[in-house]
């Protein structure tokens, strides 16, 4: 399928000696030949002789034949002067066209088609395929009681256009097909992506909604709660979950359920299996948290830590609550003063996202800042104690709340906060990113567009310490 450009050959130059050689070995040789033919035939037996003369001259021929024909490919030409322009593959797995004209320009393109269960829709399809130069990187099968969905990873030309490679689908037998552009990470092959999210998962709670997202692709995560005593809800969810179309309800055996939605695309049993897979591994690890810490040094000369915190932080956190001033508390909250503290139990769930805490050498809880999984997007929020505020808190949180969106490759993170909230402005200002401003009736939306720089290890401005950090359970604590 890889398609391979070839040169003319170059033209060689013409040798009349070697002419002038084979034309006189040819008269010598009919000469011999009439000269052995007249003293066979005269002879006894003269008939019979050049009979198997001939028959032995016939089979010659065709062994010298059949043999040059086996035998006549030379090894490819080497260096400057001899190579023949070809096909190269790099080690990307990119398909190169080597010669004048440079690379082909190709992209990559996440495919799903439906085929008949019958010997043959395959092979018709890749034939298709094949025929317009589109290289099949990867192929998965999801078996249906109707048909096989198959979904592929191709590379192809830059000038087929999505709507070419659908009718040519469909023409071979395709249906319901569903495409859209791929990037650099679908090329890692699915089972080491699967052990990847995995692994991420076992390590870090929060994980498990990125890790659903990134194995079912483009697709909104919610986490319900517990119901109260009495309710219905997600507690109906059986132990083995609900696949229906377009939506997947698993059960969350820490409380409450999660519901996927992907109305763009069917989920097929297969993918459900793993999504249940990823459930069942996090249920059977129980609660865990990486406790990395990070020491740094502000200007004044306080030491200070950063870590990973949870819902066994939530006395500190309304202990920190009771130390902020209202004016605080309503930017952070927007909202009544006194419910602040009705939120802490879901912002300090690893179910929703990501919570990092700053604390004294004494221990004592200063800072929160929240990254958010909020459906397809991401939020970020902070709240520094008043007389910790403007000492850089706020950007060295921000940072690594920006770095960990990053690496779970979101494409973007926004902040909600009042229009008169210039702390928060100059804070997302401080992380040099492209920023969008909305308002609408005095509540300000930040949004900031990550690029690759947000995906690299957050080093704020007084990192100096780190401990690395470890999966740990509050036994460990």
């Amino acid at each position: 399928m890889t398609n391979v450009t070839s040169a003319k050959s170059a033209r060689r130059p013409h040798h009349w000696r070697r002419d002038l050689v084979e034309l006189a070995a040819l008269f010598t040789a009919v000469a011999v030949a009439d000269a052995v033919a007249n003293m066979i035939a005269h002879g006894p037996d003269g008939a019979f002789l050049l009979v198997a003369s001939a028959v032995a001259l016939v089979a010659t021929a065709t062994f010298h034949t059949w043999w040059a024909r086996r035998h006549s490919h030379a090894p490819p030409a080497s260096g400057a002067g001899g190579a023949d322009p070809g096909a190269a593959r790099d080690e990307q797995g990119a398909d190169r066209t080597a010669g004048p004209a440079g690379p082909a320009a190709t992209t990559l393109w996440r495919m799903r088609t439906t085929v008949r269960d019958e010997p043959g829709s395959l092979a018709a399809l890749c034939a298709a395929l094949a025929a317009h130069s589109v290289d099949i990187l990867t192929l998965q099968t999801h078996p249906l009681a109707e048909g096989t969905v198959d979904e592929f990873l191709l590379r192809a030309p830059d000038t087929l256009l999505a709507r070419d490679l659908t009718r040519e689908v469909a023409a071979a037998g395709g249906r319901d097909t569903w495409i859209e552009r791929a990037d650099a990470h679908d090329l890692v092959d699915t089972p080491t992506r699967v052990l990847g999210l995995a692994t991420r998962t076992a390590l870090d709670p929060a994980e498990l909604p990125l890790a659903i997202r990134q194995l079912l692709g483009r697709c909104t995560i919610h986490h319900h709660p517990a119901p109260a005593a009495g309710g219905h809800g997600t507690a109906d969810i059986p132990v083995e979950g609900v696949l229906t179309g377009t939506e997947m309800r698993l059960r969350d055996p820490h409380g409450g359920g999660i519901t996927v939605e992907r109305p763009h695309l069917p989920f097929t049993p297969t993918e459900f299996a793993r999504a249940r897979a990823l459930v069942e591994l996090d249920t059977r690890l129980g609660p865990r948290l990486p406790r990395g810490r990070e020491v740094f040094t502000l200007p004044e000369g306080e030491r200070i830590t950063v870590r990973r915190a949870d819902r066994d932080d939530l006395d500190a956190a309304r202990a920190l609550h009771a130390r902020c001033s209202d004016r605080t508390l309503g930017l952070r909250y927007h909202g009544p003063v006194r419910d602040a503290d009705r939120y802490l139990d879901h912002l300090l769930s690893p179910r929703f996202g990501r919570t990092l805490a700053v604390q004294t050498g004494s221990g004592r809880l200063i800072a929160l800042g929240h990254l958010l999984w909020d459906g397809d997007e991401t939020e970020v929020a902070l709240i520094v104690e008043d007389a910790w505020q403007r000492r850089g808190i706020g950007s060295e949180l921000l940072g690594r709340l920006v770095a960990s969106a990053g690496e779970a490759r979101c494409s973007q993170v926004y902040a909600v906060t009042q229009a008169s909230n210039t702390g928060m402005v100059a804070t997302m200002r401080s992380l040099g990113l492209p920023l969008d401003y909305q308002i609408d009736e005095g509540t300000l939306v930040i949004t900031a567009r990550l690029d690759q720089t947000a995906a690299a290890p957050w080093t704020g401005p007084y990192g100096d310490e780190t401990v690395p950090e470890q999966a740990t359970t509050p036994a460990d604590r």
